[in-house]
């Protein structure tokens, strides 16, 4: 079992790492990304990974992944600073923090908000930091315990949970899943040696690759659809004056708990598939409406309704690391892209991370806590920077944006069919995005796909072809009902309705 030391050392050891002069600038270097992409909408964190991946493939592992969840969590402070001042929600988790947040800015308390909005994020933080610090050895150690039953169920529920937290249509969300397993078939078969849906390209051997995948899924579908959005709206966005950045008395005494509440709500939401910081900043919003005296006056400038979402879309964004680390299995698209950069990188995702790794395990942990002060000391000086940059028009940085993105794309393998590739699911996301279907729940099962295949596999030949192994093993027995009460709670009234407003709101 795991003892207080342990965690104790792992903290000391993951401080050491993540306060390496290397590693802090490239933590400060993601964060100042992550803010930038937060605030200019229409590209938000999962497009940006994306379209760096390629870059930090020369990094060491550590240093690399550091950056990378530094986007990631700077993302979500970014979102906030353009929905409370703006009404333009730079990234998804950040949209419920519009309708109080900027309310807050029309009644002059914009300065207010954003303090508000970056302390609760810290908070938030911190907490989910010795959150993952204090139950990923636990969660480890038990996971160690696991065989090929256990883990292609777990993998399976894990995607059935993501179609049953997909926004829209559940049909739609299938669909994605499926043409995700099927990508996810392509290149030789592990066992037999066979080539499958090559299409007689001997570059697709090894599979297809899953950089030209996310770049085109996220960051070329994204830019296609921003660029056809400013096309439509050319009136530039209205800059509220901000007032005093220090909240009042009675501000800070109503928002304090609320925020521990997102806190809590986010740690929980952020550990299911699909859930993380979308879920969370809503669900964080809707208990706040629920449990006020006053919940009429939400949407006039009500500091719960921002202090509670952001606390909860921050700590949903670091706990949706923990079944990553421990388990070796995503929980949303970003964490897919992590996958695909620790595999990069030759790092299996999963329990032995934790005493294979100590240092890239606790290192990246500990990043989390010194990147979310960081973020603390460079937004709240740096929100009139990141207003100017909403003047910039679209037009004039997406081509930055696409020369970044192929040189990237080259520069993994140095072949043009890596550039076709990424070019052909660019089209696709376009195409996806019109048909109102989530790439999300696609990269998911693209990821996961090989994986579950190979525990399916080693479960067959272990049960000599008995499919009932599944049904005999009690931790896959348990997951096996979990998924199935799943897929019934989606024909009750009750849940569908809680769908539609849930994405509603």
């Amino acid at each position: 079992m795991i003892g207080h030391m342990d965690i104790l050392n792992g903290i000391v050891l993951g401080l050491q790492v993540a306060s390496d002069p290397t590693n802090i600038l490239f933590c400060l270097v993601g964060c100042l990304v992550g803010t930038l992409v937060g605030v200019l909408p229409g590209l938000g964190p999962t497009a940006t990974i994306a379209i760096l991946l390629p870059l930090t493939f020369g990094l060491p592992p550590v240093t690399g992944l550091i950056t990378l969840a530094g986007i990631y969590y700077g993302a979500q402070y970014g979102g906030s600073t353009t929905s409370i001042l703006l009404r333009l929600p730079g990234e998804a988790s950040s949209v419920v923090t519009v309708i109080d947040g900027h309310a807050m800015t029309r009644n002059g308390r914009g300065g207010a908000a954003l303090t508000i909005a970056a302390l609760a994020s810290f908070l938030a933080g911190t907490i989910g930091t010795f959150f993952m610090a204090a139950f990923a050895p636990v969660l480890a150690v038990a996971v160690l315990k696991f065989g090929a039953p256990e883990y292609f169920m777990l993998m399976f529920l894990g995607l059935i949970t993501s179609v049953v937290l997909a926004q829209g249509s559940v049909l739609r969300a299938l669909a994605m899943i499926m043409l995700g397993l099927l990508l996810g078939l392509a290149g030789t078969d592990v066992n037999s040696g066979q080539y499958r849906f090559d299409f007689g390209f001997y570059e697709l051997l090894n599979g297809v690759p899953f950089v030209p995948v996310v770049v085109g899924l996220f960051g070329i579908a994204d830019i296609l659809v921003a660029l056809e959005r400013a096309v439509k709206d050319e009136a530039p966005p209205v800059v509220h004056r901000i007032s005093s950045l220090w909240p009042t008395k009675e501000e800070a005494r109503r928002a304090t708990p609320a925020a521990f509440r997102g806190t809590v709500i986010g740690l929980v939401l952020g550990l299911l598939p699909g859930g993380g910081a979308l879920l969370s900043s809503f669900m964080a919003y809707t208990v706040e409406k629920r449990f006020s005296k006053t919940p009429e006056k939400f949407g006039t400038g009500m500091v719960e309704g921002v202090a509670a979402p952001e606390a909860a879309n921050n700590s949903g964004a670091q706990t949706a690391f923990l079944p990553l680390l421990t388990l070796g299995i995503p929980s949303n698209a970003i964490m897919a892209l992590m996958v695909g950069a620790m595999m990069v990188h030759g790092i299996v995702p999963g329990p032995r991370i934790m005493t294979n790794q100590p240092d890239l395990f606790w290192g990246l942990i500990a990043s989390m806590w010194i990147g979310n002060l960081m973020l603390l000391v460079i937004n709240l000086p740096l929100v009139g920077i990141w207003v100017q940059l909403l003047k910039i028009r679209y037009q004039f940085l997406f081509p930055t944006i696409l020369v970044v993105s192929i040189i990237g794309i080259y520069g993994v393998e140095f072949t043009t069919f890596d550039v076709y590739l990424t070019a052909i699911f660019g089209l696709l996301g376009y195409f996806l995005h019109k048909c109102r279907c989530e790439p999300a729940p696609l990269i998911l099962a693209f990821v996961l796909g090989p994986m579950m295949e190979e525990y399916f596999r080693r479960s067959m030949l272990v049960a000599r072809g008995d499919m009932s192994i599944f049904i005999t093993h009690p931790i896959s027995l348990a997951m096996l009902v979990v998924t199935i009460g799943l897929l019934l709670s989606l024909l009750f009234p009750f849940i569908q309705s809680f769908r539609q407003k849930a994405f509603a709101e």
